[in-house]
């Protein structure tokens, strides 16, 4: 088999982790679906490999997952930037999904929206630029409320959207979705 290489014509190289190695491992909770997400470290501390193991040893889901992981672990050893991995994995939409009782999360739209989301959160930088120049002034000039903002403070009763899972804010007697725009039956 001929050695594949990339365009500048370096065949790519995998770091493997050590034969023994710290790990993190994480409990999760998907609509009911639960688990365990293993991370394994590098001696630098980033993560190089993922395990995923479901509750429903043997089914579909947990096949799949264990593929997912493997993937996103080879990924990761060939030089794959964790960040990438994870902007491509967040928000992906399909069964099961469900509130996942992490207060970052909220509702998972599936097991690898979770499991992306998570590991940002865990292991990535969270940027949170400062505004410059006429940002910063707007931002210090305005009031600490403003009017309409009650709408959106205190929308923890609010249902999630059945298109896209994002929770929704009250519009009148009903609901809108600020993410997709479908509402829950009003026009």
């Amino acid at each position: 088999m001929p050695e594949i290489k990339d365009s500048t014509g370096a065949a790519p190289v995998r770091r493997r982790l050590p034969d023994e190695r710290k790990a993190l491992v994480h409990h999760f909770n998907v609509g009911g679906y639960e688990g365990y997400l293993t991370v394994g470290f590098y001696e630098d501390g980033n993560p190089g490999e993922i395990f995923i193991t479901t509750a429903k040893e043997g089914s579909t889901v947990s096949g799949l997952m264990d593929c997912f992981a493997t993937a996103v672990s080879l990924a990761l050893q060939y030089g794959v930037p964790l960040k990438i991995l994870c902007d491509k994995f967040s928000h992906t939409r399909f069964e099961p999904s469900g509130w996942s009782g992490n207060s970052e999360i909220g509702y998972a739209k599936s097991l690898t929206d979770y499991i992306s989301r998570w590991l940002a959160l865990k292991f990535l930088p969270q940027a949170s630029p400062s505004p410059t120049g006429a940002e910063a002034e707007a931002t210090a000039s305005a009031p600490a409320s403003l009017p309409g903002n009650e709408l959106v403070v205190g929308q923890m009763d609010a249902p999630a959207c059945k298109e896209c899972g994002a929770i929704m804010t009250r519009s009148g007697s009903c609901y809108r979705c600020a993410n997709c725009g479908s509402t829950s039956g009003c026009s």
